[in-house]
C-alpha cells in the first residue's frame, strides 16, 4: 500500500483536538516535528515539544481524498483550513523509525510494555513484549496508558471475559491476558490490527487467550470487562451495543475522550452504567463504570 502525508506547519492550534479530528477523517497516524529539524513520534506523557515552529505530519493512505479529509477536519473544528502541503510517501518500512523511541515502560505497580526483542528492565513482573506494526498502541500515548494502569490496579475484575473493542495493537488485549483474563476478543475493523494483535499475542504466549475478531463476529458474546480505546464520537454512537456487550455488574473502561468530551461520553453511558469520577492525563480523560442490573 503507498501513502500520502500531510504537512500542516502550526501556530496556536489545540494540536490534541485537531489530532483527533485528523483520525476522525481518515488519518491513519498523526506525529508531530519541527518544522526546522527531525520529528518526535508520538511523545511519551508529559512532554510537550517546545519548538518555535512545530509542524504536524498526518498519514494517509493513497486511495485517501485528502484535501476532502483537511476540509471535513476543519469544518469540524469552525474554522477554515491554515495553508498546507500534501506529498506522496514512498513505500518503504517508515513505521519502524519510531522503534527508536520506544522504552520499557511501567504501568502501575505491576505492569510493564516493552520493546519486542529487548530485556524486560523487572523479568518478574507482568511483561508485555510488542511490536506494534501498522496499528495504534504503543502505551506511550496518554489514553492508552490510562487503560494500562486501570488493568493493572483491578485485577481481580480482568480474570474473567474480556472485550478490547478497537485493539489495534493489541496491547491492552495482551495486558489484560498476562494480567489473568480467561479470555479476550480483541476486536477491530482493521485487518491489519488484527494481524499485529495475532503476531503479538502469539509472541508473548498467550495466543490461545486472545482471540481476534471482526466487530460483525462478536454476536451476542457478553463479557466481564469491555475496554474501548477510540475516541469520543464513535464511543457515544456505540454506546447501546457496548452496553449489550456487558454483563450486569461487569465493567466498562472507555478511553480516547478529550477533557471538553467526558461529560457527552459519560452521559451516553450513564443510563446502563453506574460511572466513576473521570480519570485524567495531560488532555485525555478515562471513563470507567459498572454495569446497571436490566
Amino acid at each position: 500500500m503507498g501513502w500520502q502525508q500531510l504537512l500542516i506547519d502550526l501556530d496556536d492550534e489545540d494540536v490534541d483536538t485537531l489530532e483527533v479530528a485528523l483520525l476522525e477523517h481518515g488519518a491513519q497516524a498523526v506525529t508531530l516535528q519541527d518544522a526546522r529539524d527531525d520529528p518526535i513520534l508520538e511523545p511519551p506523557p508529559g512532554a510537550h515539544p517546545l519548538w518555535d515552529r512545530p509542524r504536524l505530519v498526518a498519514l494517509f493512505d493513497s486511495e485517501c481524498d485528502v484535501e476532502a479529509a483537511v476540509r471535513g477536519t476543519y469544518r469540524t473544528l469552525g474554522r477554515r483550513a491554515p495553508p498546507h502541503s500534501v506529498e506522496p510517501l514512498e513505500d518503504r518500512d517508515w513505521e519502524r523509525a519510531w522503534m527508536e523511541d520506544f522504552r520499557a515502560m511501567r504501568f502501575g505497580r505491576r505492569l510493564w510494555v516493552c520493546p519486542r526483542g529487548s530485556t524486560p528492565p523487572d523479568p518478574e513482573a507482568v511483561n508485555v513484549m510488542l511490536d506494534p506494526g501498522l496499528a495504534f498502541g504503543t502505551g506511550t500515548h496518554a489514553t492508552t496508558a490510562l487503560c494500562l494502569e486501570w488493568l493493572d490496579a483491578n485485577g481481580a475484575d480482568v480474570a474473567g471475559e474480556v472485550i478490547d473493542y478497537g485493539c489495534g495493537s493489541g496491547i491492552l488485549s495482551i495486558a489484560a491476558a498476562r494480567l489473568g483474563a480467561r479470555r479476550v476478543w480483541a476486536v477491530d475493523n482493521d485487518p491489519q490490527a488484527l494481524l499485529a494483535t495475532r503476531e503479538n499475542a502469539a509472541h508473548n504466549a498467550v495466543a490461545g487467550t486472545v482471540r481476534p475478531r471482526l466487530p460483525e463476529e462478536l454476536s451476542a458474546l457478553q463479557a466481564d470487562l469491555l475496554l474501548a480505546n477510540i475516541l469520543a464520537a464513535p464511543l457515544i454512537e456505540l454506546a447501546d451495543r457496548i452496553a449489550d456487550r456487558v454483563r450486569p455488574g461487569g465493567h466498562v473502561v472507555l478511553s480516547g475522550i478529550l477533557r471538553d468530551q467526558a461529560k457527552r461520553v459519560a452521559d451516553a453511558y450513564g443510563a446502563a452504567f453506574r460511572m466513576d469520577p473521570p480519570t485524567s492525563r495531560e488532555e485525555w480523560v478515562r471513563l470507567s463504570g459498572v454495569r446497571r442490573e436490566p
